[in-house]
């Protein structure tokens, strides 16, 4: 009889068997300084009562359900708990606005959600444009309130602290999370149990956990970093976990790697480079001895942080590259592979990828192509949902094409070029310059809009917006907060663009596409190129 492939199962159960009853899942550290511990065991009652609460309420496998938290323990239960009773788990960053919500709730229909009080006021606006959508269950309230809000305590206490997860087939889906495109709405990203399996070998390859570390994943379980390397990779392990529910503060994270002995940690190059403006001072103050591994993730990780972190934290500090559309670590740097500051690194086992030209031949070494990989990995995503067309046009001559550009070198290190779209990598996160359009022409006074990445020193790159104003409208700092203040309600605060610049006329092509490459060479003073498509 083969193995139950739930990812729930193998991250909860499975560790209860193994003789881990007793062994800590993860510490969580609140933001107002609380602290509390989970066993492997508490993890299996936790997650077994929320799969047993979504059981009572009706829900079928293959119906889609959604975590709209922070880190908090009951984001991890709700998680799990819903992949245990075979349910398309999504998660959502918390910072997401009502736009962000709609597209992605009403693109997959999703059945349900659960959340916190304070962002009901977020949900509500848009629930009666969400017919597919039957509850709401909130953490923090005592009592159901109005139709569809339930309790999730008032649940909880009910519901029964065992559950027979079901034989679950390695192809089944699992986990669902969308991606921002350049032209149109993201794109529901969807997974399979099976992921698990390229998830537990690149947590041990690459992030080298082992049986009694402790690590530290800093990504929320927004992103598919927070889920893959935040939740399943390290759970699959057996291994202890550190979950912070606070903002960035330079001297409370070296206070957490201290003082709970964080062995592995994985955090982002924006996070390092805001770590490198600190004094060097601060980083003496703390003992850092116990950390032994470092990762990063999000965007490329420049030489100047590599150098910093052997300086200053007297550690290699190993740059990874994936996708949410990948699910797992596809290139890295990793122990026993010597780093080439600047560098992605090698393929991971199993992994097979090239720099090819648009006909699919792999170009040669040390020139520019697609960063293309050969499908059939474990944790490569199965569909678009509901956009099969999408999903069809990434798969040609053989390859899966990534939406990057790199360069292999003769020893077969990758090194990141850009991106071939115009999807912005902000702080990590990958931000849809049209959905932010689309926010700023929302705004009575905006005309016309176009959003454009910009090199940034510690965001990597910068949202920059032009917009072009309605007849007789001035720009204002009362009309520059209210922009702000609209693109973060309706969007999130990651999309808010940091600088907005005023202009005629937005320029378009003769089909009316907005040329953000011409915008981009306004901006940084470059060429323009070819104009001869422009709409006069």
């Amino acid at each position: 009889m083969s193995e139950n492939s739930n990812i729930g199962h193998l991250c909860a159960d499975k560790q209860c068997e193994a003789g881990l009853t007793e062994h800590v899942a993860f510490r969580w550290l609140g933001s107002r300084g609380e602290r509390m511990e989970c066993t492997f065991g508490n993890l299996q009652r936790e997650t077994a009562r929320f799969a047993n609460v979504l059981d009572g309420l009706g829900y079928k496998a293959g119906e889609v359900f959604f975590t709209f938290l922070p880190k908090v323990p009951e984001q991890f239960f709700a998680f799990l708990g819903s992949l245990k009773m075979r349910l398309i788990t999504g998660t959502l960053f918390s910072n997401f606005g009502g736009d962000a919500l709609l597209d992605r709730l009403g693109d997959c229909a999703a059945r349900g959600i659960i959340t916190r009080r304070s962002f009901l006021k977020k949900l509500r606006p848009i629930r009666d444009r969400l017919p597919a959508l039957r509850h709401i269950i909130a953490v923090d309230v005592e009592e159901n309130e109005e139709p569809g809000v339930l309790s999730y305590r008032s649940l909880m206490g009910k519901a029964a602290p065992s559950f027979v997860v079901p034989d679950t087939d390695p192809e089944t889906p699992s986990v669902l999370h969308y991606s921002s495109g350049s032209t149109g709405k993201p794109k529901g990203v969807l997974h399979r149990h099976r992921s698990i399996g390229h998830q537990r070998r690149t947590a041990q390859e690459v992030l080298d956990l082992r049986p009694d570390d402790i690590y530290w994943c800093t990504a929320d379980q927004g992103w598919v970093t927070g889920t893959s390397y935040g939740i399943i990779g390290p759970w699959s392990l057996g291994v202890t976990q550190i979950h912070h529910d606070g903002p960035y503060d330079a001297e409370r994270w070296m206070q957490i790697l201290s003082q709970e002995g964080v062995t592995v940690w994985y955090t982002a190059p924006t996070a390092l480079r805001m770590l490198m403006r600190e004094d060097d001072g601060l980083f003496r103050k703390f003992d850092l001895s116990k950390l032994r591994h470092v990762c990063s993730v999000g965007e490329p990780l420049n030489p100047e942080a590599i150098h910093w972190g052997r300086k200053v934290l007297g550690k290699e500090i190993h740059d990874t590259w994936w996708q949410t559309e990948t699910g797992g670590i596809m290139i890295s740097n990793r122990p026993g592979l010597p780093i080439r500051p600047g560098s992605m690194g090698k393929p991971v086992a199993g992994i097979e990828a090239a720099a090819v030209a648009s006909d699919g031949t792999p170009v040669p070494d040390g020139q520019q192509g697609n960063l293309c990989l050969r499908p059939g990995w474990d944790s490569m995503f199965i569909s678009y949902f509901n956009h099969e067309d999408v999903y069809r046009k990434k798969f040609h001559h053989g390859w899966y094409f990534t939406g990057d550009a790199a360069r292999r070198d003769k020893d077969g290190y990758f090194w990141f070029v850009g991106r071939t779209d115009d999807v912005i990598n902000t702080a990590g996160h990958l931000v849809s310059p049209f959905e932010v359009e689309s926010a700023l022409l929302e705004i009575d006074e905006i005309v016309e809009s176009g959003v454009i990445a910009a090199p940034d020193d510690i965001l990597f790159e910068k949202i920059v917006a032009f917009v072009a104003l309605a007849k007789g409208c001035q720009w204002s700092t009362a009309l520059e907060l209210k922009v702000r203040m609209h693109v973060a309600n309706r969007v999130s605060s990651i999309a808010t663009p940091q600088e907005i610049v005023v202009i005629d006329s937005i320029p378009k092509n003769k089909s009316g596409k907005i040329m953000r490459r011409l915008l981009k060479a306004r901006y940084t003073g470059t060429d323009p190129g070819d104009l001869s498509t422009l709409d006069a």
